[in-house]
């Protein structure tokens, strides 16, 4: 099976101990990225510091470090310019707050297909285990290889989504039952796509300087716009998310829905103000 090569695309912000963990995990993986592009919406010293380290300790990565002023919420602009960048025809994007699996590229790039979006969960750890996660006392492969069995403490630490902890084989007959289901929308920190694909749609819309609904949920409609359909690649791609209060509340939603809407009554699935600039 001839797998595609892929650009792998992490969204960040200041918080190196959590990256440490994610390439800790790249370099762990079943397969391969062909590339980790580091997608900095910033330009902070303890960032730049952090990947010239992580370049000699992960030396089986092929580590890119993007950055940008930081003057502001512009995440969608960085991912853009992170596309850009890569190399390879598969983009898989996560964010840097989400612990891969060991088997999380495996399962991108075994269901990958052109014209199709894979859409992934993200099963969240509750505030204990993420901190025993950060301090090293525990692996997210650990709680990968010993899910079943950690259930019951996961459980109790208010771990929300446990289901889509659960690893699964991307050609067994329950992970090929569940992606029957029809995928409402992406999920940002969780998704995969053919690089010619993500150009039908001219990239994330740069208009969108909140987070909430513009890397996500404004994709998804431009993308079955453009003809290309979600499909879900739940519990064969998956990732542990490490808590932390929430960012963000309705306000930001609430402006960037109203952003989507507009576009959305107009069609203009192609955006204006994406990899492309698109002059009136």
């Amino acid at each position: 099976m001839n797998l595609p090569k892929s650009s792998f695309i992490i969204s960040v912000y200041k918080d190196t101990d959590s990256l440490d963990l994610i390439l800790d995990s790249l370099s762990n993986q079943t397969v391969l990225p062909n590339e980790v592009l580091i997608s900095e919406d910033g330009d902070s010293n303890e960032m730049f510091d952090y990947v010239k380290m992580a370049k000699e300790k992960y030396k089986n990565l092929n580590i890119t470090h993007l950055f940008q002023e930081d003057i502001g919420w512009r995440k969608n602009r960085a991912l853009n310019r992170a596309v850009v960048a890569s190399k390879y025809e598969y983009l898989i994007f996560i964010d840097g707050d989400c612990v891969p699996y060991s088997t999380f590229i495996e399962g991108h790039v075994k269901l990958a297909e052109k014209g199709i979006v894979l859409c992934g969960k993200r099963f969240e750890l509750g505030e204990e285990f993420s901190l025993k996660v950060k301090s090293r006392k525990i692996r997210v492969f650990d709680i990968e290889k010993n899910f079943f069995r950690l259930i019951r403490q996961l459980l109790k630490d208010k771990a929300r989504h446990p289901e889509d902890g659960i690893p699964l084989l991307p050609n067994s007959i329950i992970s090929k039952l569940i992606h029957m289901r029809k995928v409402r929308h992406i999920i940002g920190c969780n998704f995969s796509c053919y690089k010619d694909d993500f150009y039908k749609i001219n990239g994330f819309d740069e208009t969108f300087v909140l987070p909430c609904e513009g890397e996500d949920v404004d994709p998804t409609w431009r993308f079955r716009s453009a003809g290309i359909e979600m499909k879900s690649c739940r519990n064969v791609a998956n990732i542990a998310h490490l808590y932390h209060k929430k960012r963000f509340g309705e306000d930001e939603g609430a402006v960037n829905r109203s952003i989507m809407n507009s576009n959305k009554e107009k069609n203009i699935f192609y955006c204006k103000n994406g990899i492309n600039k698109v002059c009136e």
